[in-house]
């Protein structure tokens, strides 16, 4: 079985921690020429943030033409005299990044040292890295879902949100391109009812009753660190098919990729937290409702990449606690336990590699101890290391009740982007489906949507379906669309660029073929 890499091995050659808090260092000192040996240097450098990373984890070309030079630039170090505007983004972007003081405009080691330090990577990195190889066959074919594709699509898909709306009222769907940011309404039967514009592309959909918030990033989907994003509450006209009484109660999210919404602190009132990722700059707040559609913000991580919220009271004492996934570079799940008043304690659960691409993350409990497990998902390979990765995929890890977690669960799948966990075959026990938006196109496509049957004692059967490669799944929703008694999928596909790799023409395909939306049909019932 794979294991996590521990924390004393999560890289920070990706990410140094000079951020937007620590004050820059006297350039005299770090120029000095310190005598350490390329490992000694690579241990200390990357310290500053977390720990160490074998040479091994990736190959000289890697390491020399794209790994470190971005450690170069966090370092201080530049390929020329001064900092290149090309590491802050778009104008836009480039007052934000700089003034959280990312890329010191003095270098923090000196030439000779760093020289020393590159030489140890290539020196020691393979010159390439396997491809991984499944241990079991995916089968192909889902006894109990029908595969529908949706009678109405925006070509090329840039599918941002995908939701089943449930009692047999649909499907929902936000297409992100950037100047024709559309919500779409699907009827049951998968044909379009109406659609609506919106200035920023949608992200999450959450309904309360009759009334709808809806959460869009901006026009811009691509990693950027512009606060763009917003909270819209609005009520849904369903005779004249449009939204009244719209307004905008959080404004300036910087760049929010997930929503999660409960009772922080006991007043009666929905809170919400937000998941602003960003790119080199971001953080995760929750909004207290203060009520009459006014919310107040309270930072609870100053760092960018949190990618999901889950909001729960853990230890029952009558308070919701927020378990979180962070993504980028200090990668991992923290628990905030809520202390009353407003404030959270916070705690760090797992941590994993930047290397890993964390995605996305569920509770459930799967060995029935009463005590929610954690579904875990890595597999983004938008980055600076695009290669096929043998610990991106699905994991379980059980929880002693006490907040420690084992993995207890490893399905290798390659660009892994999300898993549901679901009772889905009614027999008791919970299954899982996932998707993968970067997955191994030459050896394994049906890897696209993984089904995987639960067979007991944490054993699963994988299987997939033919019309798996008809999109590129980014994002998936599990409901009972039909109230019928079973769960539903439903898969939104995303064609922005051809996939790196892909010799298969799909790629290709997808741009004028590709659904933007397809519904699994359970038949379970």
């Amino acid at each position: 079985m794979k294991k996590l890499i521990p924390l004393s091995l999560v890289v920070c050659l990706l990410f140094s921690c000079v951020g937007k808090n620590e004050s820059k260092k006297n350039p005299t000192e770090d120029l000095l020429v310190s005598g350490l040996s390329g490992k000694q240097l690579a241990e200390i450098h990357c310290a500053r943030c977390h720990a160490f990373v074998p040479p091994s984890y990736l190959s000289k070309t890697m390491w020399e033409a794209d790994v470190l030079p971005a450690m170069g630039n966090r370092l201080g170090i530049y390929n020329g005299n001064k900092q290149p505007d090309s590491i802050f983004g778009p104008p836009p972007n480039k007052a934000v990044v700089q003034n959280a003081n990312i890329f010191p405009e003095e270098p923090l080691l000196a030439k000779a040292d760093w020289i020393k330090l590159i030489d140890y990577y290539v020196a020691n990195a393979p010159d390439s890295i396997g491809t991984p190889v499944h241990d079991k066959k995916i089968k192909i074919g889902l006894k109990s879902f029908e595969y529908k594709e949706a009678l109405y699509n925006n070509r090329p898909p840039l599918t941002s949100l995908v939701k089943i709306l449930p009692e047999n009222r649909g499907v929902i769907f936000g297409d992100g391109k950037t100047r024709n940011n559309i919500l779409t309404y699907l009827t049951p039967d998968l044909k379009l009812d109406h659609s609506v514009m919106l200035d920023g592309s949608p992200i999450d959909y959450h309904e309360k009753s009759d009334t709808l918030f809806l959460t869009t990033m901006g026009r811009n989907l691509f990693p950027n660190d512009l606060s763009h994003g917003m909270v819209r509450k609005l009520t849904p006209n369903k005779e004249e098919k449009k939204a009244t009484n719209q307004r905008v109660i959080i404004p300036n999210l910087q760049r929010p990729v997930a929503m999660a919404y409960g009772d922080l602190d006991n007043d009666g009132l929905e809170d919400i937290v937000a998941c602003e990722y960003g790119d080199l700059t971001g953080k995760l707040v929750w909004y207290k409702n203060e009520g009459n559609d006014s919310y107040t913000a309270n930072t609870l991580n100053n760092n960018p990449g949190a990618i999901t919220a889950i909001i729960k009271d853990n230890n029952d004492d009558g308070l919701n606690d927020i378990f979180v996934l962070m993504a980028q570079g200090n990668e991992g799940i923290f628990y905030y336990e809520n202390q009353g008043n407003g404030t959270f304690r916070e705690k760090r659960l797992l941590s994993f590699l930047p290397l890993y691409g964390s995605l996305y993350m569920e509770m459930a409990d799967f060995n029935d101890d009463g005590f929610d497990d954690i579904v875990y998902v890595c597999g983004d390979n938008a980055d600076k290391t695009p290669i096929l990765k043998d610990y991106h995929g699905v994991y379980i890890f059980l929880n002693d009740g006490k907040l420690n977690f084992d993995q207890a669960y490893f399905y290798q799948q390659n660009g892994a982007y999300k898993a549901m966990p679901r009772d889905y075959d009614l027999d008791g026990d919970l299954d899982i489906a996932a998707i993968s938006y970067f997955p191994d196109y030459l050896n394994y496509p049906e890897e696209s949507f993984v089904y995987l049957e639960n067979k007991g004692d944490l054993t699963f059967d994988a299987f997939s379906f033919p019309e798996a490669t008809n999109g590129r799944w980014i994002v998936m929703d599990a409901e009972d669309m039909d109230d019928d008694g079973d769960i539903d999928l439903a898969l939104g596909s995303f064609v922005s660029f051809l996939a790196k790799g892909d010799t298969t023409g799909l790629s290709k395909r997808w741009l004028t073929e590709s659904p933007s939306v397809i519904i699994l049909e359970n038949t379970t019932k």
